[in-house]
């Protein structure tokens, strides 16, 4: 009878209020910039070894002794890569089960799968490449706030959708890029699979970054569907835009 939804009951969230998670998400956050600052480091020391080999003849164009400096110095940003990755994947998914397990106290009837999945889902083969999205996709459904009476309301999942695409890019093109460097035997092959390390670098940096987007936005609208209630306000209207 009432045209506001300010004055209609509202119900209560079931299963509980969900336990923040913004000190995980601070932990991933920094370690997500840990890694794009050493992609970023390997883009530089990857562009120099480039500029070292010439692009017609797979000649080296500068002293052997900087370009094996050069080469001796790309390894060592490999492995600073590696030694930052693997706990940045484990935190990651850690903050990815817990935002999995609050927004299911949302909105459990949003989801088709158990909480397991969002572990699961990063471990099984060719089940990596999708499960994880489907698994955000409905954690951005549940956090999303319900729409207002008569107002037809659809949450964008365009945050979710960039940092997926960028993420299955980078690491597609990162492992092409690493058959064809350990494959290479002239000089012009060597410099052509720097170069492809080299952009699949910058995609790693802006799925990094697409990351932390994604995963403040969601911790955000599940804050605030906790705070402000499950219908649409002024503040979530602002927040999922």
């Amino acid at each position: 009878m009432f045209g506001s939804s300010d004055l209609r009951p509202r119900p209560l969230l079931p299963g509980g209020v969900p336990r923040s998670s913004r000190g995980l998400l601070a932990l991933a956050a920094a370690l997500l910039a840990a890694v794009a600052l050493s992609d970023l480091f390997a883009v530089f020391v990857g562009a120099r070894i480039y500029t070292l080999i010439d692009e017609d003849q797979g000649f080296v164009t500068g002293p052997q002794q900087e370009l094996d400096a050069a080469y001796s110095l790309y390894q060592t940003a490999g492995n600073v890569q590696v030694v930052l990755y693997l706990p940045c994947a484990v935190l990651f998914v850690v903050w990815f089960f817990r935002m999995r397990r609050n927004t299911g106290l949302l909105a459990p009837d949003r989801f088709r799968r158990g909480p397991g999945w969002a572990v699961a889902g990063w471990l099984i083969p060719l089940v990596h490449f999708w499960m994880p999205y489907r698994v955000a996709v409905e954690m951005w459904g549940a956090a999303a706030p319900l729409p207002a009476d008569g107002e037809p309301y659809r949450a964008s999942i365009w945050p979710v959708n960039l940092w997926w695409g960028l993420f299955v890019s980078s690491t597609l093109f990162g492992r092409y890029a690493e058959s064809r460097y350990d494959n290479a035997d002239a000089v012009a092959e060597v410099r052509d699979a720097v170069m492809q390390y080299v952009a699949a670098d910058v995609l790693d940096v802006a799925a990094a970054a697409a990351a932390v987007y994604f995963a403040v936005r969601l911790t955000n609208m599940q804050r605030l569907k906790v705070t402000e209630g499950p219908y649409r306000t002024d503040v979530q209207k602002h927040a999922s835009k």
